[in-house]
């Protein structure tokens, strides 16, 4: 079953000491959720210059990121996981009906990417997530490649949508935890989608005001603003500055609401400034995890700008943006698969033509 919503829930009043007391007691009614795969979203769809999107990537050390030029036309499963087989019974098998650039982790999922029609996703870790009992019915898809199938077969947030009907992610394990991703998709049009399994149940948050997604269920995140009027906010008004996933969802909220007020002069200030926010809400290197001695940090960064069709990426242990112009690759099909490896010291900036062929399959290529 699927449940589509278009409507906000937070209300929102005016910020002070009665937006503290008020905010605590919603803090309380959230489920805290461990550092390890923490994420944040962030679409930025009214600036006038381009649709974009930048997402934050946390994690325990290194997600092994990669990154891949994925043709069109190239054959790919979801029965498998880091070389075992994890769905039994009715895999999703697949062709690329459209090429992308996307995130490679471990050499076996997914995490994030945009395809050529302009069309983006981003995997966020949640807790709350319950793919339900495996339903055979559906194609499975282990959930490392949720991402990856909505870029190979979408190319607007709507076509994602009507995808879910045929299939059904399952839940994986990577060093002993329990991989649960909700999915976070935006297009070219600024349309936008946040996908969640609760109880089993696909719950699908469609509409453009849908902009920032971090590590709670949306609508809980939601009904953490109620307190908050950004309006007519300053710089004097409290606001959360920790790194777990609610303070992230405030403050990226509140940034993206003031970012919405500028009018950069083209592309270039528009990605700078949303990246910008990516990184205030990015973990900074030693931050603190949920427990005393625990260490938590960003991964990388990474920012689709969805008009201009350019995919830029960058790690947080480095001073490089990567920058891949996607008009400019070839994804005919018979093009192969190409990789690369974006922690090599020597790249910087247009990375467009470095891509090359890899020894090391590509996350569900078959063959």
């Amino acid at each position: 079953m699927t449940r589509s919503t278009t409507t906000h829930r937070a209300r929102l009043a005016r910020c002070g000491v009665y937006a503290l007391i008020v905010l605590t007691a919603a803090l309380a009614a959230v489920a805290a959720v461990p550092s390890a795969g923490a994420c944040t979203r962030i679409l930025w769809n009214d600036n006038g210059v381009a649709v974009m999107a930048s997402r934050s990537m946390d994690w325990w050390g290194s997600s092994q990121a990669k990154l891949h030029v994925m043709p069109r036309g190239v054959r790919k499963s979801g029965a498998s996981f880091a070389g075992k087989r994890v769905v039994a019974g009715n895999p999703a098998v697949w062709t690329a009906r459209y090429g992308s650039v996307v995130v490679g982790n471990y050499d076996t999922a997914v995490s994030d990417g945009m395809n050529e029609r302009g069309l983006a996703a981003h995997g966020l870790w949640l807790y709350a997530q319950d793919y339900g009992a495996r339903d055979t019915t559906r194609q499975g898809i282990q959930v490392g490649l949720w991402v990856q199938y909505v870029l190979d077969n979408a190319a607007t947030v709507n076509q994602a949508i009507r995808l879910m009907s045929r299939i059904q992610p399952v839940e994986v394990v990577l060093d002993g935890h329990t991989i649960r991703l909700s999915l976070s998709i935006e297009d070219r049009f600024g349309d936008s989608a946040v996908m969640e399994y609760l109880g089993g149940e696909l719950v699908v948050h469609h509409g453009r005001r849908y902009r920032v997604a971090t590590n709670t269920v949306l609508d809980d995140a939601l009904a953490l603003l109620a307190p908050y009027d950004f309006s007519n906010a300053t710089r004097n008004d409290p606001l959360p500055g920790n790194t777990n996933t609610r303070d992230r969802f405030i403050r990226a909220s509140f940034y993206s609401a003031f970012l919405s007020k500028t009018r950069p002069a083209n592309k270039l200030e528009a990605q700078a400034a949303l990246m910008s926010v990516a990184r205030n809400v990015s973990d900074p290197i030693g931050a603190p995890g949920d427990e005393v001695g625990e260490n938590d940090e960003t991964d990388f960064r990474t920012l689709a700008d969805l008009t201009h069709r350019v995919y830029f990426f960058e790690l947080s242990r480095g001073l490089t943006t990567l920058r891949t112009d996607l008009r400019r690759i070839d994804f005919r099909p018979g093009s192969g698969v190409r990789t690369l490896d974006p922690h090599s010291p020597r790249l910087h900036g247009d990375v467009s033509a470095l891509y090359r062929p890899s020894s090391i399959p590509a996350p569900g290529v078959i063959g």
